[in-house]
Parts: structure tokens; sequence; C-alpha cells
């Protein structure tokens, strides 16, 4: 498993922070069953660059709090039947490893949303962390039924991790 961890954020987030995310990370692959060794991207920055990101990418005009970008197509969230007929383009050639995509966190937006809902930064970034990697799986929360569903599995992630709300 490869997780590559870039920061341009310029203060403090929390002791570990990079070993927890890459848990949160290793907990989703192993979560979704996924059958593949995976590669990851994530990087943590603030509002005004992931508001510039946003914009292009999704034409939303505001800081969120995450960005996921997928490199997988998949027919059915959570399904990797066939991911191998697709060698070239979803699996890195030197390592083999599935390229699930990138993450990008704004640790300014982490920290709002930790002090609004009454958690540790930790707690925050590790849900963005799950949440970002149940997109990068092909689930997406659409409807309310995706959206419950969605819900369900970062709870479970983070439960897993006995990661809780404080």
């Amino acid at each position: 498993m490869s997780f590559y961890f870039e920061s341009e954020w310029d203060g403090e987030v929390f002791p570990d922070c990079e070993e927890v995310l890459r848990t949160v990370f290793e907990k989703a692959c192993d979560y979704v069953r996924c059958p593949y060794e995976c590669s990851v991207n994530m990087l943590l920055t603030d509002d005004t660059a992931i508001h510039s990101m946003n914009s292009e990418f999704r034409g939303i005009d505001r800081a969120t709090d995450v960005l996921s970008f997928p490199m997988v197509d998949y027919a059915e969230a959570g399904n990797f039947d066939g991911l191998e007929d697709h060698q070239e383009d979803y699996f890195e050639p030197d390592s083999g490893e599935l390229l699930l995509g990138d993450i990008v966190i704004s640790v300014e937006r982490a920290i709002a949303q930790a002090e609004e809902y009454g958690h540790s930064l930790k707690r925050e970034m590790a849900f963005l962390t799950a949440h970002s990697m149940l997109h990068l799986f092909g689930y997406d929360h659409e409807t309310d039924a995706e959206r419950e569903e969605m819900e369900r599995m970062q709870e479970e992630i983070l439960a897993e991790l006995d990661i809780r709300r404080d």
C-alpha cells in the first residue's frame, strides 16, 4: 500500500496526523475488501487553495472540506470485477498497485467543522479521509439512500479504528 502524503498547511494539525490518516486509508481498503494493493495521494491545504481547485474542477466557486479525484471508473461502487482488464488505466506499472486517486483536505475547514460539531480535529480529518476513500471506491451521496449508506460505512470504518465523536 502506498500513501503519498503532502502538506501545504503552515500550522499545526494534530500529533501523528500522517500516520492516523494512513491508517484510515488502509482500513477503508480492508473495509470494502479491495483485492489489490492500492495507492492514494493526499494533500492537506487551506481554504484558498481548495476553493481554487473546487472552482476549476467542479465549477463550484467556494471552499469545501474535502475533494476526491477518483482514478477508477467502477461499473458499481465497491465492485472490483473487471478492473484487471484495464491494467494500463488503473494500475501502476512498476508496483502493480491500484491507483485510487487523490484526496485534498482543507485543514482550515476541518478545524472549523471540528469546532462546530464539537469533536477533535483528529476525528474530523479521519472522517473526511474515510468519506473521500469511499468516493475513490465509487460510492456517492446523490440520493438519500446513497447518503445513508455512505454515512453508515464511514462510521463503521472509524468505529473499527476506535475514532469516535468526543
